[in-house]
C-alpha cells in the first residue's frame, strides 16, 4: 500500500493485494450489489442502501450506516467496466442532505497470477471541501478495512461457488 498526495495536496492511494480465486469472482465481487452489500466500508459499518449498475454510465449508490445510525451516502459512476479486467467509477462520499463532500475515483485492474488474481486498486481523491480534512486522514484506515472485509467475502464466494 503507497499513500501519495496530487498535486492539488488531496491523497491518492494505492493498494495491491492477491486473493485465492479466480479473476471473474474478484470482479463479480466488486461489481454485484449482493456481495458489495457484504464488504464495502469499515468494519462495525451496515450498509442499508445498495444500488450498483456495474456497466458504463450505471450508477453506484451505496449507503453507509454508522454503529450510532449515521448514514453516509457513497454514490457515483461507472466509468469504464472490462470484465473482468477493469473497473473505474467514482464514490463521491455525501452528508445526510446530498451534500457533496468527498469525491474519489477508484480504478481497479484484475491480472490473473498463477491461478490467483492479483489487485490493484487505486484511489484518488478529486475533490474535497474544507471541513472533511479529518476524513481525509482516516481513508487510508477505512479502506484497509474494506479491503479485509472485501477478503473475507470473495472467500465466502469462492467457498459457496
Amino acid at each position: 500500500m503507497a499513500a501519495a498526495t496530487d498535486a492539488t495536496g488531496l491523497p491518492e492511494l494505492t493498494f495491491t493485494r492477491v486473493f485465492d480465486a479466480p479473476r471473474e469472482l474478484v470482479f463479480k465481487v466488486w461489481t454485484d450489489p449482493y456481495h458489495v452489500a457484504q464488504w464495502w466500508g469499515p468494519h462495525g459499518f451496515a450498509i442499508p442502501v445498495c444500488n450498483v449498475d456495474a456497466r458504463q454510465g450505471g450508477r453506484f449508490d451505496v449507503h453507509m450506516q454508522g454503529e450510532d445510525g449515521t448514514i453516509l451516502p457513497s454514490v457515483g459512476e461507472f466509468f469504464e467496466i472490462v470484465p473482468p479486467k477493469r473497473i473505474v467509477f467514482s464514490s463521491n462520499l455525501e452528508d445526510g442532505d446530498g451534500n457533496r463532500l468527498i469525491e474519489v475515483v477508484n480504478t481497479i485492474t484484475l491480472e490473473e497470477d498463477g491461478g490467483k488474481t492479483r489487485m490493484k486498486l487505486l484511489i484518488k481523491v478529486t475533490h474535497a471541501v474544507p471541513e472533511v480534512a479529518d476524513k481525509l486522514g482516516r481513508m487510508k484506515a477505512g479502506w484497509i478495512e474494506s479491503l479485509q472485509r472485501l477478503a473475507a467475502e470473495i472467500v465466502r464466494a469462492v467457498e459457496s461457488s
